[in-house]
């Protein structure tokens, strides 16, 4: 948000990355004293600088209340205006101080902001139409007009008078040719709200609906647009005035992956009337149906899908072999590719095609399919995230070149993730900048479902299709998300801010929202308990709820601080996302603890059973607001329940069969037990300051005392006795060591505690271990059968000639994985020429049963025929090879995406107490490791990552 004073705004209009600049600033008065400039376009210019100009009038009616009259013009002007036009118009060359270089008029998409050469006007040119609508658009945004006013209600705040300081200024050219979104799934968000609220003379996503998203499209510096094409919506060119409005504003019109030759097939495709979309049997319909649009194309700025698959998102039809397959999809481009020829441009290398490389067209690929050299080669992430292959050394050589189609949103197995938009920024960055360092910068799109909630994705996917550049450092993705709520809520909070969405990304990281239920789609199966352990690992079930508890909290203080007008903004962008995201996972986390605890027969289920309860009715009135804001204006955009499925159900937990036997309870952590029977607690280890807690807890008595008895110095607990009752039906005690009494009690390695309750005495054994009272200190070591050390905390990193592991900061579980780079060096199978990672390791146990869990990231191979393998040593034993490919829709592939974790076991023996090495050595270019777990027994390992076991 720009600072003011006095009411004044000056703006500097001076960028990073200019080629030119004049040596003093001139001042520019757009509204001052009662005088308002004009906004003159150039005449003879294309629709969207009268489209641009109009804009920047209303903007600048959005500051000062007073709209500048917008006019067209041929002649010099002499008079104090804005002048938008083509750099190489007579209208602008009339008035420029000095003509543009040679290279920047060769640049596509470009603008130039100068002063004229008479200091009266400001010049806003561009190299093409779409470059001066950039150049329009930057200065709205300097002005403080923020890209989602409308479609995240950003206000603008109001001024006395408005000046701008100029500086000539020559923009770059965007890093991608082609940058742009899918409108997807749009079933229960985009569509309805269309269609009940917004554009209801349509009834539909129409002409209206989509001048605004191509309005925001320029705003973000982006291009191309993938039209909605669920059965809910009428095919794009069903509405005439659609092509008009994206010809108007300069967008360039594509179709997804299934739907080629920009024909929608769900609604454009009668099989009744056509016959099946079947090429080997229905050449002819097929052949006419694509020809028939392409001849009303013909004036339009398009990228033409090349391809064919089934009539929706499947398989082609008509085929029983890849072979088969390859075969008709040879004929099939070629044939397009006659028509693209025919109608469009007979040098058909000139006009945009891409062929998406996505589910089985993918094998078809590499098995043979042949693709003409200019068609850009587009790439997929496997619908989670994760980049399934990119263009490799020869690939990139292609005069099509490469790009991705990435999601943020999507309906499909293993789960869908269609309600918010929870995708890690850090995620985003690293496989995006991973494609475009492969030189697979022709084509960005982005699968943003309904637009919103995927608010800051959008902008963050988009900023890095036009300046990717900036994204090199993967620590800029924090600096870009505080910079994104800077300007909506002022740089006083956006540091606030900032932190509660990475919060909210990494938890959403570790478990998306619509994951919770434990559930998976296609088929639709019921919903399970989840993964976080209730009794185990100081509470994940409870860690996770106070992790969400406390970013919630924080989402309410920064709403304190807000002004009205900025409440309804913030509640999509952060409230309504963070407060949802805590609701599903409270409303399963509660019911875990419920159906635990109803196994231990505690009183308290019932409580944690209407706590789930009320965790649903949180999202039911968090939804009904955000369908209320702004007067109305989102009524219908927002809905809790995608698709119906099981996990966004109110939650059904059945304790009609708990019986309560005994009056009260107590159970320790772990519930761990001697071989004598009597409960202990897990092991304590000398100077490590580590909790474990004792539930007390009501049974089928109403109340209880309780209290310990005779307690030693060295054992502190939080709190010494409490009595139980229908408000308190349970106590947590955390019980610690105090090493200082603990030294002056003799160094004991164990003792039994009691408790006390209602006449009733409870055993507890305490045990110590001073296995590694010699050790470094910040060693890594085994603690209760367990040691976790992250991937970015060795001991050692060797690099090679060839590659090197690198960190990169804000991505993984742990906060930071190691990368091989560089991402195009070849797989290094001879060990002296890889780059190796050394870690230490202190046990306690000595087993030759010990598991060693490596968890990376479930990335793919860079290209289609490559691995995701590191070769791991422990000790002195033999070099081991392990791959972390996953095979198509397979189970281990589903688990991965659903957690974010690959992860493979490796069997090694511990022959001695004390320090083990681990060697990692670089094979695959891209794999990213997170974590090790080293696990001595078989007690199964947290869900949640746990922090490092340091000797301290």
């Amino acid at each position: 948000m720009v600072k003011f004073w006095l009411g004044i705004i000056i703006l500097l209009i001076s960028f990073k990355g200019s080629t030119q600049t004049i040596e003093r600033d001139i001042v520019f008065d757009i509204y001052t004293q009662g005088k308002l400039t004009a906004v003159f376009y150039d005449a003879d210019g294309n629709s969207l600088d009268s489209i641009s100009a109009n804009l920047l009038a209303d903007d600048i009616a959005r500051v000062t209340g007073h709209r500048p009259t917008v006019k067209p013009e041929k002649k010099e002007i002499h008079e104090s205006a804005i002048l938008i036009g083509s750099v190489t118009s007579n209208f602008i060359k009339k008035n420029l101080q000095d003509s543009p270089k040679t290279e920047f008029l060769a640049q596509k998409e470009s603008y130039l902001l100068q002063a004229s050469k008479d200091k009266k006007q400001l010049i806003i040119a561009g190299t093409d139409a779409r470059g001066t609508a950039y150049g329009v658009f930057s200065i709205s945004k300097k002005l403080g007009v923020n890209p989602w006013y409308w479609w995240a209600d950003v206000p603008v705040e109001k001024k006395e008078e408005l000046k701008i300081n100029v500086q000539t200024f020559y923009s770059k050219e965007p890093s991608v040719s082609y940058r742009g979104i899918f409108l997807n799934d749009e079933d229960w968000g985009l569509q309805p709200w269309a269609a009940n609220n917004f554009e209801t003379e349509t009834k539909d996503i129409g002409p209206k609906t989509y001048e605004q998203i191509f309005e925001l499209l320029l705003r973000l510096n982006a291009n191309t647009i993938w039209p909605a094409m669920h059965p809910s919506t009428k095919a794009f060119f069903y509405y005439p005035r659609n092509p008009e409005i994206a010809k108007k504003y300069h967008i360039v019109v594509g179709s997804s992956h299934a739907e080629p030759m920009l024909r929608n097939n769900v609604d454009e495709w009668d099989k009744e009337k056509m016959g099946s979309f079947n090429y080997k049997t229905n050449k002819e319909n097929v052949y006419n149906y694509w020809e028939t649009r392409v001849k009303e194309a013909e004036k339009m700025d398009a990228i033409y899908t090349i391809g064919m698959r089934g009539v929706h998102d499947s398989g082609m039809e008509g085929v029983s072999s890849k072979e088969e397959a390859v075969a008709v999809l040879n004929d099939v481009i070629n044939d397009q590719r006659f028509l693209i020829k025919k109608y469009i441009n007979k040098e058909v290398s000139a006009v945009p095609q891409a062929f998406t490389v996505y589910k089985e067209v993918l094998d078809l690929y590499k098995n043979g399919l042949e693709i003409p050299d200019d068609i850009t080669l587009v790439w997929t992430d496997d619908n989670y995230g994760y980049i399934r292959s990119l263009s490799n050394a020869e690939e990139r050589k292609r005069t099509g070149g490469g790009g991705v189609y990435y999601h943020a949103s999507y309906w499909g197995r293993p789960h869908d993730y269609l309600w918010l938009s929870t995708t890690h920024p850090s995620l985003i960055r690293e496989e995006m900048m991973k494609a475009y360092n492969l030189n697979n910068k022709e084509i960005w799109i982005l699968n943003v479902g309904d637009v919103k909630p995927a608010e800051y994705n959008t902008q963050l996917f988009l900023d890095m299709a036009y300046n990717a550049e900036k994204f090199r450092d993967p620590s800029y993705v924090e600096e870009h998300q505080q910079e994104f709520y800077a300007t909506i809520f002022g740089a006083d909070l956006a540091k606030s801010i900032g932190e509660v969405q990475n919060r909210y990304y990494k938890l959403a990281f570790e478990r998306k929202p619509e994951f919770m239920g434990w559930s998976q789609t296609e088929p639709t199966t019921s919903i399970h308990q989840t993964a976080y352990k209730t009794l185990s690992y100081g509470d994940e079930v409870q860690q996770r709820i106070n992790a969400y508890g406390d970013i919630e909290e924080k989402v309410d203080l920064i709403e304190e601080k807000l002004p009205e007008n900025l409440k309804s903004t913030y509640f999509q962008l952060v409230k309504y996302p963070v407060k949802a995201s805590a609701a599903i996972n409270k409303k399963f986390l509660y019911r875990d603890k419920s159906l635990t605890y109803a196994k231990q027969f505690r009183k308290s289920a019932h409580k944690y059973k209407d706590l789930s309860y009320n965790s649903y009715k949180d999202i039911v009135e968090l939804t009904k607001t955000y369908n209320q804001i702004s007067n109305g204006k989102w009524n219908g955009i927002m809905d809790m329940k995608p698709r119906r499925l099981p996990v966004f159900d109110k939650p059904e937990i059945d304790l009609s069969d708990v019986y309560y036997k005994q009056l009260a309870g107590i159970v320790v952590e772990d519930t761990l037990t001697t071989e004598t029977g009597i409960d202990k607690l897990p092991t304590f280890y000398v100077n490590n300051f580590a909790s474990y807690f004792i539930d007390i807890y009501l049974k089928a008595a109403n109340n209880a005392q309780w209290k310990f008895n005779s307690l030693p110095e060295w054992v502190k607990v939080s709190k010494s006795s409490g009595k139980l009752n229908e408000d308190d039906l349970e106590e947590r005690v955390y019980v610690t060591i105090d090493w200082k009494a603990w030294r002056t009690a003799g160094k004991p390695l164990s003792e039994i505690i009691k408790i006390e309750m209602n006449g009733r005495e409870k055993k507890i054994q305490i045990n110590v271990s001073n296995k590694y009272a010699s050790i470094p200190e910040d060693s890594f070591t085994e603690k209760n059968g367990v040691a976790m050390v992250y991937a970015h905390s060795y001991l050692k990193n060797k690099a090679s000639e060839k590659i090197k592991w690198n960190k990169i900061e804000g991505l993984g579980h742990s906060g930071a994985v190691m990368q091989v780079e560089s991402f195009e060096s070849l797989p290094i199978l001879n060990y002296k020429e890889a780059s190796v990672l050394e870690y230490e390791f202190y046990t306690e146990t000595v087993t030759d049963k010990a598991t060693l869990l490596i968890t990376a990231l479930p990335t793919h191979p860079l290209t289609t025929n490559g691995d995701v393998r590191i070769a791991v040593q422990w000790n002195d034993d033999p070099i081991e090879i392990i791959d972390f490919k996953t095979k198509g829709r397979s189970e281990t592939w589903k688990q991965n995406v659903l957690s974010n974790k690959a992860i493979k076991e490796v069997e090694v023996a511990i022959k001695a107490f004390g320090k083990q090495t681990l060697k990692i050595y670089s094979v695959d270019a891209g794999v990213c490791l997170d974590y090790f777990i080293l696990k001595t027994n078989t007690n199964t390992v947290p869900y949640k990552l746990m922090s490092e076991t340091k000797n301290n």
